[in-house]
Parts: C-alpha cells; structure tokens; sequence
C-alpha cells in the first residue's frame, strides 16, 4: 500500500466554512398493510437502530401509547377525512385534542401535528377546510396551554408548485395562493411553525430520465447544474426541490418561513416503466442523504437553515395502492430485517452498501447532545482526502500521533483510515463545532463508532 506522508504545511481553508447547523432525519411509520410487527415491537426496533424522530399517519392509542417514554419525537396527524369537522366546530378540535393529544403528553413526546395530508391533491376536495381546521386545533392546543410545545403545520405536494425549474423561478399554483397558500403561512408565521414538504425526486427523475442524470437524484458525484436566473450552483435534485419550496414562498413575501421535508424516500422496486427503482439506487439515495444532512449546511438558496427529513418509510406497506414502487419504500420488511444495507443503528462496525459504496452512512435520526464521531467519506477524490489530511494533522492541530507508522492505528495504511482518525480528533478538539466535520465536503458525521481494523477511534459524547 502507499505511504501517506502527514504534512503540516498545508492549510486546506474549507474547513473553516461554518455554516448550518447540522440537520435532522427521522422516519415515517406508515401502517398500510396486515403484516407488521405490533406497536411494542416496532418502539424496540426504532430505539435499537438510533431513531428518535418518528412521524405517523394518524394518532393510533396502540401506538402512541407504546412510543410512551421512549425517548422519540413523534408528529401525529389528524387525517383528510376530519378537516370538515375541525373546521365547522372548535369543540370537536377540542375534543380531538384532548383524546389525542392531551391523553399521551408528555410522557409520548409529541412535538408537532399534521393536519391533513397532501391536501391540495385530495380528490374530496379537502383543500377549503385546511386553514380553518388549523387554526382551530391551534387554539385547542392554546386551551390546554400547548400552543408552544407542539407545532401545527400540514404537508403539501411539490404538486403544489406551478412552476420548479430552475429552483429561483419556484413558484405556487395562482389558485391556491390567496385562498389557502397565504393565510397558512401567516399562520406558521404567527406561530412560530414550519411548512412540511413532501419531496421525491425519485418522480421527477422516473419521468424525466433522458434529461435528469441519475447521480444528480441520488447526490453522487456530478458535475451540477447552475441555476440561471440566480447563477447558485446545485449538485443534487433535492436540494433543487427543497429551494424551488423556498423560491415560491419568498416570491409571495415569506421567506422568514422555513420548512422541513416530511416524506422522501427511494423504491426499491417498481414496476417496469418505472426507470431507477431498485435496492441499489435506493440505498444510495437514502445513505447519502443522511450523509447530506448531518453536514450541517443548508441548501444554496437557504445555507443557514439546516436540512431536516422525514425518510419515508420504515417498513413495505402491502396494502398500498398503486404502482409496485408505492408497497417498497420501506427500509426494513414486516419481519423487520434490512431491505438494504444502509446502517441506522448504534451496533458498531462498518458495512458495504448494496451501491457498493464504502462510506459508512450515519443513523438515521440524531441530533442534540447525540454521541457522534467525523469520518472521511472514501468516495473522495484522493488528492482532496490528502489535502484535507495534511491540514488535519498539521495546521489543524488534530493528534496524528496513532497514524504515525508502527502506531497504534497505522493500521490498517489506507488513505480513508488515517483521514478518518485525523479528522475525528480535529472534530472533538473543537468540541464537535457547527462546520468541523466537513473538510470542503470530503467527511461526515457518524453517530456509531468507526471501525478501521483494531483501532479504536476517541469516544464521542
């Protein structure tokens, strides 16, 4: 193998880049089918693969009840069929609230409600009771003094969007601007909340796939695309989604609104026509945009608000209407073993990616005061990795001391194992600050502890 001289000449200046803090990932739990495992079990496999943000479809007592002092987040919904009624009549939000709220906080951390689902592309015509139906379940949380612990938003399309390409022309459809786009923003305003978002790239590119390229969708090496109208450079098509959202908001005066991506996902498996379904390119998509988000930066057109998703979803759904795709998002089968490797968990070790990738790709869901670690990404170019090493152990101060040969960690001697110490000991010398595990987008954090041969990296706290 190639010696990897360690020099302390060199400054690689991207590192000192801060700019988001890190982002979120957490998980749908959708309940389409007649072969999972019970609420209780299902609890035990979140909390052993790591995730503690779950987003549901309703607000099941059977579920609810077992997320009780689990630790996870959880995001109820009041479902399309009941807008009416929340919007007719304030004693049934209340009432709502009170059996399905009240009744499980805070011992099962409930922290938002999403009214409705993709209402706008509800075929009974749910759309005219949205606004209403919010702010009366806001004002029942008010009731019970709730109003600043659990947040009220609702999910919408990108179907929603007139218009999203390039990301700086994203606008709203003109028809649901004034009647319901405006007066639900105001309301998060008012509120202190966020719109929710549903963002699949996965369509844009089955549909346009002799025009999107695959690494675009699935945020793997590409050369990009520039933006024309504000000349920002994106090197993925979520990113491109998520600054389309925001593009069409500001356009009507809300840019000081953020949102939070409440589904996207990547079959891995669809129906003949449906181009890009399968494990590999669903891992990719699922691994890397974990990776993605707990960079810590924002998108281009929004860099200081960080990325935070829902991956959809935890299990098949067998039930599901529609194409194949629709029954295989899930990232684990009812029998709950991995539909694919991307690891989630806290079990330590590294493990290859049906893509064939060797980045180990974080847990899905940390965040706060979460154990984690920084490690090189060795998908990099190696002359980057290089540099950013260089820098590590030499201007950067980090303690290079078990990588030197005949070391404790020399071995094993590859270019990703002695970057991967090097950065993780600069990472916990700047006490796990906002921008240093980045190194110009050639390492990640990781909330499980690497593994390179024997070598024990630093514990992370």
């Amino acid at each position: 193998m190639a010696k990897f001289l360690i020099s302390s000449l060199l400054l690689f200046s991207a590192i000192a880049s801060t700019i988001a803090d890190s982002g979120m990932v957490g998980i749908n739990y959708g309940r389409i089918a007649d072969n999972l495992p019970t609420p209780d079990k299902v609890v035990e496999l979140l909390k052993k693969q790591g995730i503690d943000r779950v987003k549901l479809y309703d607000s099941d007592k059977s579920v609810l009840t077992a997320l009780a002092n689990s630790g996870i987040k959880v995001v109820v919904a009041l479902p399309n069929e009941l807008l009416s009624s929340a919007a007719a009549d304030q004693s049934f939000s209340d009432n709502w609230v009170e059996a399905n709220i009240t009744e499980y906080y805070p011992a099962t951390q409930i922290e938002a409600i999403a009214v409705g689902n993709e209402v706008f592309v509800d075929p009974n015509n749910t759309t005219e009771y949205l606004v209403q139906a919010m702010k009366n379940v806001h004002s029942s949380l008010m009731k019970y003094n709730l109003d600043r612990s659990i947040k009220i938003s609702s999910p919408i399309a990108l179907s929603s969007l007139a218009s999203s390409y390039p990301p700086s022309a994203g606008s709203f459809k003109p028809e649901l601007v004034e009647p319901v786009i405006k007066p639900m923003l105001d309301l998060f305003r008012q509120t202190s909340s966020y719109l929710m978002v549903n963002a699949y790239p996965f369509f844009a590119y089955t549909a346009n796939a002799d025009k999107i390229s695959l690494d675009y969708a699935l945020f793997k090496e590409n050369p990009g695309t520039v933006d024309s109208g504000n000349g920002l450079k994106y090197n993925s098509l979520f990113e491109a989604q998520v600054d389309a959202v925001y593009a069409a908001m500001s356009a009507i005066g809300y840019d000081d609104v953020t949102l939070t991506v409440t589904e996207t996902g990547w079959p891995s498996a669809g129906d003949e026509n449906e181009i890009g379904a399968g494990a590999a390119n669903a891992a990719a998509y699922n691994g890397n945009l974990i990776k993605r988000v707990l960079t810590g930066n924002g998108t281009p057109l929004r860099p200081k608000d960080p990325l935070n998703v829902y991956l959809f979803a935890l299990f098949n759904e067998n039930q599901k209407p529609g194409p194949t795709s629709e029954r295989n998002y899930g990232l684990f089968y009812p029998n709950e073993e991995k539909v694919y490797d991307v690891p989630l968990g806290m079990a330590g070790g590294r493990s290859t990616p049906v893509n064939e990738s060797k980045a180990q790709v974080p847990t899905a869901a940390r965040g706060g005061q979460a154990r984690t670690w920084c490690v090189a990404n060795g998908e990099s170019e190696e002359e980057k990795l290089q540099k950013a090493l260089d820098y590590a152990c030499g201007e950067g101060g980090a303690d290079c001391r078990p990588i030197q040969p005949g070391a404790t960690c020399y071995d094993p001697n590859t270019l990703e194992a002695h970057a991967s110490y090097a950065f993780n000991s600069y990472y916990h010398k700047n006490a796990r600050g906002t921008g240093t595990c980045d190194f110009g987008g050639v390492a990640y954090v990781v909330t499980q502890p690497p593994r390179f041969g024997k070598c024990e990296f630093p514990t992370g706290h």
